[in-house]
C-alpha cells in the first residue's frame, strides 16, 4: 500500500497552506477577567498596542487597543471562515450588519467586491477568566467571483452536524462537519458565491477530536487533484507508520482512505479543496489574480470605502449580555436555538 503522508511540515502561529486555501491561524488567548468595559482586567504595560502579537501571559490583544481583536479592516477577493471553539466574537460591517457568535458557531463571510468588516473579543466575565479560541481560514475565489457581492453566512453549532465515532466501550472519536459530507453527514450549506458551493471544488473543512487509541477513517476525496492536509493541534496521532505530534501539518493522500489513529487525546483540522489554479496576487486584505487588480482594490477603497463604515467606533462591541445572534444588511434577525 502507498505511504499516505506526502508532507509534513511544523506548525507556527500561521498555518501554511495551499490552494484553494490562503491562510490559516489557530488563535488560542487565556483572557483574565473582563474590566467592564470589555476589555482584559490586566495592566497593557509592555504591549505594542495595535499590533500585539507576541503572546505575553498567555494571550493577545492583536490590533485591539482597548478590546482584543481586529478592528475595522478591508477585504477583497477571497473569503474568511472563522471558527469559534470558546468564547464570543462581535462582528459589524460597511454593509450595517452586526453578529455575535462563538461556542460552536462558524461564521463564512465572502468579501467578493469589497468588505469592511471588523472581529472583537469582549471580554463579558468580570469575575472569572475569558478564554477565547477560534480559527480564522482565508479561502480563495476563482477570478469569475472575486467581485461576487458581499455575503456572511451563520452557521450555528446546533445546524452543524457531529458525526460521533466508536462504540461498545471502545474509544470514540468525534468529527465536526464544516464543508463537505463526511460518513453521511452533510453540513448547512456555504454562501452562495464560494469556491466550496460547487461540488467539483471538493472543498471540506473538518474538525476532529479522538480519544486515545481511536481510529477515524478519511475516506476517498472526489477528484483526483484534491489536496487534502491535516493539520494535528492537539496530542499525537499515527498516520500509516508516521507518528505525528502537535503541532504538525501533514498533507495526506487522498485517492484512496487513510486511517489515523490517537496515540493520546488529540485534535485536527482537516482543510481539503481542489485548486482554483489560477495566479494569486495578494497585498495585505486584497487578493486578486495580478498587481493591476490590487492596485485597483487601492483606487476602489480609498474612492469608496466599500459602503462607509455605519459604526461610531472602529471596534463596536454588542453590550453586556451574552446571547448570540446575527443581524443581516436586510434588518433580517437570527439568533441560535438555545
Amino acid at each position: 500500500m502507498a505511504d499516505p503522508v506526502l508532507q509534513t511540515v511544523p506548525l507556527g502561529f500561521q498555518w501554511p497552506t495551499v490552494d484553494p486555501f490562503l491562510f490559516c491561524v489557530h488563535h488560542d488567548d487565556a483572557y483574565p477577567a473582563g474590566n467592564g468595559s470589555f476589555g482584559p482586567a490586566a495592566s497593557l504595560a509592555g504591549r505594542d498596542l495595535g499590533q500585539d502579537f507576541a503572546g505575553l501571559d498567555g494571550w493577545r490583544m492583536y490590533h485591539g487597543r482597548g478590546v482584543p481583536g481586529f478592528p475595522s479592516h478591508p477585504h477583497r477577493g477571497f473569503e474568511t471562515v472563522t471558527i469559534v471553539r470558546r468564547g464570543l466574537i462581535d462582528h459589524s460591517d460597511s454593509l450595517g450588519a452586526a453578529a455575535r457568535f462563538g461556542r460552536g458557531d462558524v461564521q463564512w463571510v465572502t468579501a467578493g467586491r469589497g468588505i469592511v468588516h471588523s472581529e472583537m473579543f469582549p471580554l463579558l466575565d468580570t469575575e472569572g477568566p475569558n478564554p477565547v479560541e477560534l480559527f480564522q481560514i482565508w479561502l480563495n475565489l476563482p477570478a469569475a467571483d472575486k467581485m461576487a457581492e458581499p455575503h456572511f453566512t451563520m452557521l450555528w453549532d446546533d445546524e452543524i452536524p457531529r458525526v460521533v465515532m466508536g462504540d461498545g466501550g471502545a474509544p470514540s472519536a468525534e468529527i465536526t462537519v464544516i464543508a463537505g459530507a463526511f460518513a453521511g453527514a452533510v453540513p448547512p450549506p456555504p454562501p452562495p458565491e464560494s469556491w466550496a458551493s460547487r461540488p467539483e471544488a471538493d472543498v471540506a473543512i473538518w474538525l476532529a477530536r479522538l480519544e486515545a487509541g481511536a481510529p477515524v477513517e478519511l475516506p476517498p476525496a472526489r477528484g483526483a487533484d484534491t489536496v487534502r492536509t491535516l493539520y494535528v493541534f492537539g496530542g499525537e496521532v499515527h498516520v500509516g507508520d508516521h507518528a505525528v505530534t502537535a503541532p504538525t501539518g501533514v498533507v495526506v493522500r487522498c485517492d484512496e482512505p487513510v486511517t489515523v489513529t490517537a496515540d493520546t487525546t488529540a485534535e485536527a483540522l482537516v482543510l481539503q479543496g481542489r485548486p482554483i489554479g489560477e495566479p494569486v496576487a495578494q497585498y495585505g486584505p486584497f487578493v486578486m489574480n495580478n498587481r493591476a487588480e490590487i492596485e485597483q482594490a487601492f483606487r476602489d477603497y480609498q474612492r469608496t470605502g466599500f459602503g462607509g463604515w455605519p459604526w461610531p467606533a472602529d471596534d463596536p462591541v454588542h453590550g453586556a449580555e451574552p446571547e448570540r445572534f446575527a443581524r443581516h444588511p436586510d434588518g433580517r434577525r437570527e439568533q441560535p436555538v438555545t
